[in-house]
């Protein structure tokens, strides 16, 4: 590409606010290459917002390389980095380098730090940065683990913190949260390789609005301490089994909970702690291995409740749902995901949300058994204001495809705005 043409410099014409924009989109290998084709462009890209180096494509010549964001970092003029990127994953680029790289975007005032490197040192400048308001760092796992931090850990901008650790660098996992007085969405992933010792985890932020935590491995987190008044999300996935001890959740609108091995170790009694924590959410997603186990329990009332989503492998969910939702009168969006084994036994009384606000129902994983058409049809014959049935079936035979979908339309409806739509493998159309 050349810019000597009149037509083809147009974008030489352009402010330089607007050219300084455009290569800040770029990665920063790429903008460079791209002023060196036009003389106007050349002292731009000194002055451009976003440095992004990664190795997404092939580096020939990795000195070469280093050298390069060596020149690129000294070169660079201007009074604050808006983002700063370090991506490297198919190459080790050297600690001393990686650790150069960070503070010099410290200097830089930078706002937006990104880091993924297989190994790295931080430099201690980072820890007391004034103008950072948002940090990633999701490379090594154990960086953490044997770093010595510095006296004061102090990030005052700081609102976005998305890091992993491992269990052993827990510890400086929260020192580090808590330097960060204005603190407004956390996702911490926790990495278990089998230690001993137990972790707590003590989540006590005012200012948080949103935390993902998530664990992985053979051991569980022992306790997981919430006192978050103005958290409005928080999500838990992964092996965790802690107990959980909620202090304050008082402005919870969502939650999403997700455990990938529920079934070997998960102790329905803190399950129903957890529950009780995030009953006054609107909206709430639970997935985990055997949901009857954990739903026969005795569970809170749901009174803000509007939207359900209930994943399981095993066990028998509908009948249970109907029996602790009846005082969830706000109900509005229920989404199941079939379970094996799953039977469905038609309740006493019609649960009063079902007949007053259940706008949309969602059933994943149907196999069109009898148990799964009465449940169908007694939702179609009772829900008065039901506008959408979204029904998933993707391991039948194509004959039994059609035969479910030309049985769901017989099935009478007593909302007449319902709409039914089938997903298939076959099939994958929409029936009025």
């Amino acid at each position: 590409m050349s810019f000597r043409s009149k037509n083809e410099d147009r974008l030489s014409s352009l402010p330089e606010e607007v050219l300084s924009h455009i290569l800040s989109l770029m990665p920063t290998k790429f903008a460079v290459r791209s002023c060196i084709l036009s003389k106007r462009w050349k002292q731009i890209w000194m002055m451009v917002t976003n440095l992004d180096f990664n190795d997404f494509q092939y580096i020939s010549d990795l000195e070469w390389y280093l050298k390069f964001v060596d020149r690129t970092l000294e070169l660079c003029k201007i009074p604050q980095v808006k983002l700063f990127r370090l991506r490297f994953a198919r190459y080790v680029m050297p600690k001393s380098s990686v650790s150069k790289w960070i503070d010099k975007a410290v200097r830089l005032n930078v706002c937006e730090l990104e880091v993924n490197v297989q190994q790295f040192d931080l430099p201690l400048s980072l820890f007391t940065c004034k103008t950072l308001t948002k940090l990633k760092i999701i490379g090594s796992n154990n960086v953490w683990q044997d770093f010595i931090f510095p006296s004061l850990v102090m990030l005052p901008s700081l609102k976005t913190l998305d890091f992993i650790v491992n269990r052993k660098a827990s510890v400086n996992a929260f020192r580090l949260i808590n330097g960060c007085p204005m603190l407004e969405s956390l996702s911490l992933v926790i990495n278990d390789y089998n230690d001993k010792e137990e972790v707590y985890c003590n989540f006590n932020i005012p200012t948080l609005k949103r935390l993902q935590l998530t664990t992985s491995g053979y051991r569980s987190i022992y306790k997981v301490v919430l006192n978050v008044p103005n958290l409005e999300y928080l999500g838990v996935s992964g092996d965790l089994c802690a107990l959980f001890v909620i202090e304050d959740l008082s402005s919870l609108v969502e939650a999403t909970v997700s455990f990938s091995r529920g079934e070997l170790r998960f102790n329905h009694l803190n399950a129903t702690e957890l529950l009780k924590g995030i009953s006054g959410a609107k909206s709430i997603s639970w997935s985990i291995p055997y949901l009857d186990v954990v739903l026969q329990s005795p569970l809170p009332k749901f009174p803000n409740l509007k939207h359900l989503e209930l994943k399981g492998s095993f066990g028998s969910p509908w009948l249970l749902v109907f029996q602790h939702l009846d005082s969830s009168s706000q109900l509005q969006h229920l989404s199941f995901q079939e379970p094996e084994g799953s039977c469905w036994i038609e309740p006493q009384s019609v649960p009063s949300w079902m007949l007053t606000n259940l706008r949309t129902l969602k059933i994943t994983r149907c196999k069109g058994r009898n148990c799964d058409l009465r449940f169908i049809e007694y939702m179609l014959g009772n829900a008065e204001v039901l506008k959408n049935l979204t029904i998933t079936c993707e391991s039948l035979l194509m004959r039994d495809e059609m035969r479910l979908c030309a049985r769901l339309l017989t099935f009478p409806r007593t909302s007449r705005f319902c709409q039914i739509h089938f997903v298939g493998k076959w099939l994958n159309s929409l029936r009025n």
